[in-house]
This record gives structure tokens, C-alpha cells and sequence, in this order.
């Protein structure tokens, strides 16, 4: 009756290692009913419509949380805390650091307030930018939101759009798809189309049975029979594993442990870039959501021009052991150029001004694609692939639609799942929120009913 885990969610769902085997455990006698249902759905019908799972999916951890040292620890202070009203951000606490990036020397040089994210040291801003901040105009939040905040986090968001920065992109999943029925697979698995020109880059989604969304993804095409899937975390490998084919034609591995990631972004992006390669990266050399190999100085790389902020730029890929030379490379360029070093939240901020999706956070199982505001990345006259035939019935029924709000108090910072109100009625929540420093004023997404999501609605 009173068990924990190390995330305070149930595990729920059949077993990756022994198919057929179907586990409810870790469930509180206040969600028994609901786990109930939920369970009887997924048995019969292979997934659940009434509920989001994906974060009480027994096959949700990574390999280092089913450590039993990891499992005594995170789920002690989880018994401890259980009552307590925990900040957003707060860091879940030892064992830590777990995963480190190959630049984590130097972030802790520039003086990193670090967070975890999946295990990962993750930089939320860098004390070396605290001279940035004078002279701009940065509100303080209210003390609840000025918890694991400061307002480097807002200079660090300006400068990026003002010259360039670089973000520490290694803690996102990165899965290598091969095989000769590769492109045929994923084909099957995604909404869009990926069996395309080597050096394609895809955002597109995966989806479940009834339409939901189980992950937003890129898929790079490096080779005619090698895709690079940038994903959301280990159930995207636990959904691929699941729909191997049994004649061996494909493979699919993690190979985010020996990689790691640079996301090269802001106006200056390319004058830091170029001088640095023989490869031609002009806007005709390499295209928006194209990829390519190139040496940046000694550093072999897969670049490929995506952005997430908003900016000019890319995402440089290379080995763990290389990435201490690229990050050295890349910054004695930037730094002349007032380029800086930034961290996740600056990138949040901007992410949410561009109007990006966080799977997970904005959008999950619950919602299909047309309420989520990403039905453009689905291709309905390709072939069959999973889901497909449930969002075709589900197009012409969208009900509620993830909206973008503003808020114009500076301290009235608003951190995510607060309910939003029409009057006193509630309508909806909050998915993702922070300050937008480089438009003045405070964005927060929401779920709301499609009548009170049209622009200019005051909520």
C-alpha cells in the first residue's frame, strides 16, 4: 500500500523482456481504480484511451535508474518527501552526477547551475554570463517562480538572438536505425515521409493505435540503409523494439552513451561556422532540415540544420571522445564574435517564443496531432502506418486545441499544469510556461475547448 519508485509513478504496462507478462505495481490505493481501467483498456485493446501512460510506463527508465543503489536512494527521499510540495525544477538529489557530457569540464569552468535531466548534468545557466545582465531589462519573477532562476537565464536568451550561443544538446535520446528494410519500417511507425533523399531530415511523429501521440521524432536519413531518430526517450526504443521485424532486416540501438551534441544557434551562427570547415554550409549548401558530414577543424561531425530556438544554426553531432575538441573549437571562434555558452533556460524560453512542442510536457498520448497544433506533419497520402486509419475518423472532431497565452505581469510567471479559467468556470491547463525576454511578456501553453483558443480571447 505504500510503495515507491524513483519518479513517485506506478508501473504499469507489459514487460519488455518476457512478452505477455503485464505489470500494476507500485499503485497507491487512491489511484487503484483508475490504474484498474486503465489496465483493462490496455490488455484488451493494446493501448488506453482514457489515459496518458507514458510517464508510468514500466519500460520508461533508463538503464542506470534500475541500478539498486539508484532504486534505495531516489525512492528513500521520495518517502521522505511524500507530502512535501516540491518545485518544478527542483533536483531529485544523490546519486548524483550520474551522466556526464564530454563538456562538463568546461561548463563547470564557465560556472553551470546544473539540473538533471534523465540522468544527465544539464546546465539551467552559466554564473560566467553574469555580466550580461547589466543593462537589460529582466523582470524578477514571483519567489515561487525565482526558485532555480536567475536572471542570467534572460541575458543568456537576449544574446542568442543578438550574436550566438552554444547549448549542450547531449541529454536528448538518439537512436540508429539500420538495416536494408529500414526506410520500409519506419515508413510504417511515422506520420510522415522518411523514405527520402540521403541527408533528409523528417519531423514527424509516432502515434498510437487510436491516433494519440506517443513522440514527436526527426528522422535524418545518413545513408541509404542508416536513419539517425532524435527522440524523446527510452519508450521510443521500447515502441520500435516492439515492432521489429522478425526476419532481422532491421536494426535499432541507442547510441546516445557514445555520442554527444552541439547546438550551434543565433544570427552569427555561420560566421562562427565556416571558417572553421572546407564544407560549404551557405543557405544553398546546406538547406533548412538537410544534414551532412563535414570536419569541423580535426572533428568529424554530422551536422544537421535544425533549430529549436528559432535562429540560424545547427545541431553538430559527434563521438564522446571528440567532443571536448569540437566544444574547444567552436568556442574560440564564438567567443571573439561576443558569442556565449548558454543553458536550458534560456533555451525554454525561446523554444516556447517559436512556438516549438515538448512532447511530454505540451502534448502526450491524450492528444492527436490537429489538437496539438503539429497536423502538418502528417501525410495522410502516404502509406499505411500506425494510427493512421484512427486519425482520419479523429481529424474532423478536434474539440480543444493547445493554445499559446501571454501574460503581461512580469512576476505573474505561471511554471506548468496550473488550471486556466473562463470566469469562474474551469476550461483547461497549463502545459509548458516561462518568461519571454526577448518579447516582454510571459508565454504559457494551454489545453483549452477550440471556442476559447481562437486569438484575442481573454482567459
Amino acid at each position: 500500500l505504500f510503495s515507491f519508485t524513483t519518479d513517485n509513478f506506478p508501473l504499469l504496462g507489459e514487460s519488455r523482456d518476457v512478452r505477455g507478462f503485464w505489470v500494476a505495481e507500485a499503485v497507491w490505493v487512491t489511484h487503484s481504480a483508475g490504474v484498474g481501467r486503465a489496465m483493462a483498456e490496455w490488455l484488451v485493446d493494446g493501448y488506453c484511451s482514457s489515459f496518458d501512460l507514458h510517464e508510468c510506463d514500466v519500460n520508461r527508465f533508463e538503464p542506470h535508474q534500475l541500478a539498486p543503489e539508484y532504486v534505495l536512494a531516489r525512492d528513500c527521499r521520495n518517502f521522505v518527501e511524500v507530502y512535501d510540495i516540491l518545485h518544478p525544477l527542483q533536483p531529485s538529489g544523490d546519486p548524483r552526477p550520474i551522466r556526464t557530457s564530454p563538456f562538463h569540464t568546461r561548463q563547470q569552468e564557465h560556472g553551470a547551475f546544473f539540473l538533471e535531466a534523465n540522468g544527465w548534468e544539464r546546465p539551467q545557466w552559466y554564473e560566467a554570463n553574469a555580466s550580461l545582465v547589466e543593462g537589460r531589462k529582466i523582470p524578477t519573477p514571483n519567489e515561487w517562480a525565482a526558485r532555480f532562476w536567475s536572471p542570467i537565464v534572460g541575458a543568456e536568451a537576449q544574446v542568442t538572438r543578438e550574436t550566438v550561443a552554444l547549448y549542450d544538446m547531449t541529454a536528448l535520446k538518439r537512436l540508429e536505425v539500420s538495416g536494408p528494410g529500414a526506410a520500409g519500417f519506419l515508413e510504417g511507425l511515422v506520420t510522415g515521409r522518411v523514405d527520402k533523399s540521403v541527408g533528409s531530415v523528417t519531423y514527424t511523429l509516432l502515434l498510437d493505435h487510436d491516433g494519440g501521440i506517443r513522440s514527436d521524432v526527426t528522422v535524418a536519413r545518413l545513408g541509404r540503409d542508416r536513419f539517425q531518430v532524435g527522440a524523446n526517450g527510452s519508450l521510443d526504443l521500447d515502441w520500435f523494439t516492439r515492432h521489429l521485424p522478425a526476419d532481422g532486416t532491421v536494426q535499432v540501438r541507442d547510441i546516445t552513451p557514445g555520442t554527444c551534441c552541439i547546438g550551434l544557434w543565433g544570427p552569427l551562427a555561420r560566421e562562427v561556422l565556416q571558417p572553421l570547415t572546407e564544407a560549404d554550409f551557405s543557405n544553398e549548401g546546406l538547406k533548412y532540415f538537410r544534414a551532412k558530414h563535414a570536419y569541423i577543424g580535426s572533428v568529424p561531425v554530422t551536422a544537421m540544420r535544425l533549430s529549436y530556438v528559432g535562429e540560424l544554426g545547427w545541431e553538430l553531432y559527434t563521438t564522446a571522445d571528440q567532443g571536448l575538441k569540437l566544444w574547444d573549437t567552436l568556442w574560440a571562434a564564438a567567443e571573439p564574435l561576443g558569442g556565449i555558452i548558454a543553458g536550458r533556460g534560456a533555451f525554454n524560453s525561446l523554444r516556447l517564443e517559436k512556438g516549438y512542442r515538448s512532447f511530454g510536457t505540451d502534448m502526450t498520448y491524450e492528444h492527436d496531432p490537429y489538437e496539438a497544433g503539429v497536423g502538418f506533419a502528417v501525410k495522410l497520402d502516404k502509406g499505411d502506418f500506425v494510427g493512421k486509419a484512427a486519425l482520419e475518423r479523429r481529424k474532423t472532431d478536434v474539440r480543444r486545441k493547445l493554445a499559446c497565452l501571454t501574460i503581461e505581469d512580469p512576476r505573474s510567471v505561471v511554471m506548468g499544469k496550473e488550471p486556466v479559467y473562463d470566469g469562474d468556470r474551469p476550461v483547461g491547463y497549463v502545459t509548458s510556461a516561462a518568461y519571454g525576454y526577448t518579447i516582454g511578456k510571459g508565454i504559457a501553453y494551454a489545453w483549452l475547448p477550440t471556442e476559447l483558443a481562437e486569438p484575442g480571447t481573454t482567459v
